[in-house]
């Protein structure tokens, strides 16, 4: 069971992470967390193309150290990278030392300079977050796809994203093997319907 938006009890609660983009504009900032991972962040990177679209890659450091070449791929599209953690680690039921030990783990991985974080999950324990917090962004999300779950079909997916979606609003995606089916079902027409609206698709700055 999860909710397909963040309600404003959950916001108001970590009032330091961010969680929407405000704005006036017509924007959108698309997440995709878990990669890379090949053929699956390919036809991602693909589609974005198409729509002249940026995305943000919570990238996984285990996975960049297992495909560096799609990595590679993700960076030289001008999309941007977050750590997403090496090991997809789970805060609420990690040591604190262990769990900010391998978020410098991903962050040697990835090779670059970046202030963006998402905790798997969306997991993390205040007494984490504090440290976290005083080098990097803590990006949640105001829209959760579902393209996880195996309980929702791909027209749920699609249509609960579409109906949550604001202008600022992150929208979370995952380039993974088990989203897959939902996912790549979901981005391509979720791209067309906003993109005849008049909406950009912009990646978050590192």
């Amino acid at each position: 069971m999860f909710l397909h938006h963040s309600p404003f009890w959950l916001k108001a609660f970590f009032p330091g992470f961010t969680w929407h983009i405000p704005t006036k504009e017509k924007s959108i900032f698309l997440t995709f967390d878990d990669g890379p991972i090949p053929d699956i962040t390919e036809q991602v990177l693909d589609l974005l193309t198409q729509y002249n679209a940026k995305a943000t890659f919570f990238s996984i450091g285990n996975n960049v150290l297992k495909h560096p070449d799609v990595y590679e791929m993700v960076r030289n599209g001008g999309h941007s990278i977050g750590n997403h953690t090496f090991n997809h680690m789970n805060g609420w039921k990690t040591e604190d030392a262990v769990y900010l030990d391998n978020i410098q783990q991903c962050t040697e991985q990835l090779k670059l300079e970046t202030k963006l974080f998402r905790p798997p999950y969306g997991r993390i324990k205040k007494s984490q977050s504090r440290v976290v917090l005083r080098d990097k962004q803590i990006i949640m999300w105001d829209v959760l796809s579902g393209d996880f779950s195996a309980e929702i079909t791909p027209e749920i997916c699609l249509k609960k994203s579409i109906q949550h979606t604001r202008p600022g609003s992150i929208v979370l995606f995952h380039d993974s093997i088990k989203a897959a089916k939902n996912m790549l079902h979901t981005l391509p027409r979720y791209l067309e319907y906003f993109s005849e609206k008049g909406y950009r698709f912009e990646a978050l700055p590192m």
